[in-house]
């Protein structure tokens, strides 16, 4: 099996050197083929989700196979501004700086089971475009939403230039041995380390988009009705597998009850008066999973759900109230759809309570008070926020997304995918102009207390508008004199003639 990995990796690896992904016009065919699969076959894709996680329709095309489309129809519209050389000012006059967009070569993605489809392409769409060779290995655990991947790519893309790789643990183990140029992992932060480490082998360069508990903060200024929906809609997709699923929600003691009760009018409104058989909510996505959120119902008082049922892989929509710090829905991930509520007095409090823990990748912030959401966003440090909703920061394409901290490292998402997959190498091209040579030689031996006098008298200009600012202040004056001098010559000699 490790033999096959070598094999899969020397393909890619020679597909690369030999300069296949690196023009333009094959990675906007690959990113057109992509796109074609997943149109083509959206009717495949929602299948497959809806066996791994029984996503509702809905939510599927959105969340997933259309995020993917939008995604890659936004990179196919900027690419070519993407790709080109970036110019930069220079020290010396003279002197031609620019930045070159380099592929890092060939590169893993490892997708996550909770959008087995969304988090898998994104990042191949960033690592295609910005000219890579990709190793895909999508999780295990959606093994339908991979089986579908792992068919249908070889039928749209370049097949020694873009791979799928299936297994489990030791089949990913044995990946992780190969040499890659960059790695994007998709996963929790225990694993996140176990690919960092092996990464380290060969230093190369990795991102990690993990997770963490995203903290919720409403205040007694909001529109407690829509505040309710907008919270529980961003925790009840996906059924709470999400990444950025509020994670806890903290108010004050006097808030509760009336949260408490919005609840339950909301769930009930949603899904009926048995949220089970609602077709609007997903599956957990093993028993396994049933059982540890199971665990967490012991750490508080149930006032909203607390039901499940293990062989339907399902677990209610769920409140709890009366949850010790240090108890284990306070300590891990829950990803799952229990929300516990922490009371603090203040927002003051509140900050305080996020900042004693890991850096979340998301926060939320409900409050009409620009000074409650000001001080949020300069004191709590997160990946992402989004005030007065959840989940969106994340669906925005002009925006970075990734963790900080316990949460992750590095971003993507629309040009930060492409930037994530590119290295950006600097360039100086200088010149022999024999009057700078000149004005530089003091950088020469021998080396005596005058040179280094000169040398460092250099001073940094700053941020003004620098020489090619005044330059065209003084050609626009320049052109501007011209033109009047033209019209007095024209006068005087036209005059003159009729004198």
């Amino acid at each position: 099996m490790a033999g096959s990995y070598k094999d899969v990796v020397k393909r890619a690896r020679s597909a690369y050197n030999g300069g296949r992904t690196l023009s333009v016009e094959h990675r906007r065919r690959q990113l057109q083929q992509l796109r074609q699969m997943c149109l083509d076959h959206k009717d495949t894709f929602l299948d497959a989700l809806k066996i791994d996680l029984r996503k509702p329709q809905l939510e599927a095309m959105m969340l997933e196979v259309n995020a993917v489309i939008m995604d890659i129809t936004y990179t196919l519209n900027r690419l070519d501004k993407w790709v080109k050389t970036e110019m930069v000012s220079s020290a010396i006059p003279f002197d031609r700086s620019y930045i070159y967009n380099d592929p890092y070569g060939v590169v893993l993605v490892m997708g996550a089971w909770n959008y087995p489809l969304q988090l898998a392409l994104l990042p191949v769409t960033g690592a295609l475009a910005a000219g890579n060779a990709v190793i895909l290995k999508p999780s295990e655990v959606s093994p339908a939403t991979a089986s579908a991947l792992a068919k249908l790519i070889p039928l749209y893309l370049d097949k020694e230039c873009v791979q799928v790789v299936c297994g489990g643990v030791e089949e990913t183990t044995q990946l992780l041995q190969e040499r890659f140029d960059y790695i994007f992992y998709t996963g929790s932060a225990t694993v996140g380390k176990i690919i960092r480490e092996a990464a380290n082998k060969f230093l190369t360069p990795t991102t990690l988009e993990l997770g963490g508990k995203s903290p919720c903060y409403i205040d007694n200024s909001v529109d407690l009705n829509l505040a309710v929906r907008r919270v529980l809609w961003g925790k009840m997709q996906n059924l709470g597998q999400t990444c950025i699923a509020p994670d806890y929600l903290l108010c004050s003691k006097a808030l509760q009850d009336p949260i408490i009760k919005k609840v339950k009018e909301v769930l009930r409104e949603w899904y009926g008066h048995d949220p089970k058989d609602s077709p609007h909510l997903a599956r957990i996505v093993a028993e396994r999973h049933v059982e540890r959120l199971a665990s967490y119902l012991e750490c508080g008082k149930v006032v909203v759900g607390g039901r499940f049922d293990l062989s339907d892989r399902w677990v209610e929509p769920t409140l709890l109230v009366d949850v010790p710090e240090n108890s284990k829905v306070m300590t891990e991930e829950i990803f799952g759809p229990i929300l516990p509520i922490i009371n603090v007095e203040t927002h003051v409090d509140a900050i305080k309570f996020i900042n004693k823990r890991e850096k979340p990748l998301a926060l939320y912030v409900f409050s009409k008070k620009e000074a409650v959401k000001e001080l949020f966003l300069r004191q709590v440090r997160c990946g992402g926020v989004t005030i007065n909703d959840t989940l969106f920061h994340a669906a925005s394409s002009t925006m970075p997304f990734g963790g900080v901290g316990n949460s992750g490292m590095g971003a993507y998402h629309g040009k930060y995918s492409f930037d994530t997959f590119t290295h950006k190498k600097s360039c100086l091209n200088r010149s022999y102009n024999p009057l700078i040579e000149k004005v530089t030689r003091a950088r020469f031996p021998p080396y005596t207390e005058k040179n280094m006098k000169a040398l460092i008298s250099q001073k940094d200009p700053g941020d003004g508008p620098g020489v090619l600012h005044h330059l065209k202040v003084f050609t626009k004056y320049l052109f501007s004199m011209s033109i009047g001098a033209l019209l007095l010559f024209l006068y005087i000699r036209y005059t003159y003639v009729k004198v």
